[in-house]
């Protein structure tokens, strides 16, 4: 399993190999069988225990202010954020593909290419932190940095807050929700207010979790599969992760055997400098993955069952067959969730 940040990489190793060994001792006779054997689940009536399971339902609904919202929306499709008026946030986040843009690595203005793939914005309040290597601490401080980045909006907040004077709704619009008016404070928060909205509930395993029997038993045998492997160590809570570091390559050099080490592969430590976080990153959400390709950081997994299987070697230390590679999948895939009603 992927080792926590607050351990230093060897003493997470070995900590991860002794977890792995247990893991093994228990699921041996499981994994040593083609095709896998019928799997006892808990009947789908009493997933309502969910205080019980690793991973807890979203909210249903989220308290906010529904003009706040309406400004941030606005916002989130403005072109004029950027310094060309080409690219806005939905431009590397389209709501209509899951809070993505479904490339390797995002565009920006004069179609420069980024160096990290774009994360869904869907559901991105629950993470305890923003951004891949979790420089920005909330979304209000996430919202500033496409902003200021050459490689993506390569404007900044004087030239922003100049555009947005000149549109008479904004104006006012601004002057009715902040007292200060156009501001790079009102525009974060508006933003982010609308981000917090962006939650995709009542996907099938959510009402699994609530009671229903959403579930076949080939994806409860997946979820079973998820637990016992530790895949729920570091994807778990409310978001299904993102909310703590782990390195990548627990059991291995990810890094080395791919023959790539470039700047944005180090994580955590372009940001603290300290050798203990290099190549350490946000555990990402899996909330809607199977709708969320190409996977990783960079964008250099295509499918979801690669991810699987290199999560498997690298993370578990455990080469996955076909067969339990599929089941995992078919679980995730009860994940996805729908946004505002929109048919899936």
């Amino acid at each position: 399993m992927a080792s926590h940040r607050s351990l230093p990489k060897t003493a997470a190793a070995f900590a991860g190999a002794a977890i792995a060994l247990l893991v093994f001792a228990l699921v041996a006779a499981w994994t040593m069988r083609t095709p896998l054997p019928p799997m006892a689940v808990p009947p789908a009536d009493e997933g309502a225990a969910f205080d019980a399971e690793p991973i807890t339902p979203l909210p249903q609904a989220v308290p906010l202010d529904p003009e706040k919202v309406a400004l941030g929306a606005r916002l989130f499709h403005d072109t004029r954020l950027s310094h060309d008026d080409t690219v806005a946030c939905a431009s590397c986040h389209k709501l209509d593909q899951a809070g993505v843009d479904g490339r390797r690595t995002a565009l920006g203005i004069g179609g420069q290419v980024g160096t990290v793939n774009a994360p869904t914005v869907f559901n991105s309040a629950f993470n305890f932190v923003q951004f891949w290597d979790g420089r920005a601490a909330s979304l209000e401080e996430q919202a500033a940095g496409p902003v200021h980045n050459p490689l993506e909006m390569g404007s900044d907040w004087p030239e922003v807050i100049g555009k947005l004077n000149e549109d008479h709704w904004y104006h006012n619009t601004f002057g009715h929700l902040y007292a200060g008016g156009i501001s790079a404070a009102a525009i974060k928060d508006a933003i982010a207010t609308f981000e917090r909205s962006l939650v995709t509930p009542d996907s099938r395993f959510d009402r699994w979790l609530r009671g229903e029997k959403t579930l076949s038993d080939r994806e409860l045998r997946g979820y079973a599969l998820f637990k016992d492997l530790g895949c729920a160590s570091c994807h778990q809570g409310v978001n299904v992760g993102g909310n703590f570091y782990a390195g990548l390559g627990v059991f291995g050099n990810f890094f080395a055997d791919r023959g790539k080490d470039a700047p944005e592969d180090q994580g955590r430590f372009n940001v603290t400098g300290k050798e203990a976080d290099r190549h350490f990153f946000k555990v990402p959400s899996l909330r809607n993955v199977a709708r969320t390709a190409p996977y990783f950081h960079d964008g250099s997994v295509r499918t979801l069952s690669e991810a699987i299987r290199l999560m498997g070697k690298y993370q578990l230390g455990r080469d996955l067959s076909p067969a339990e590679t599929a089941l995992i999948a078919d679980f995730l895939g009860t994940l996805t969730g729908k946004y505002q009603g929109e048919s899936l």
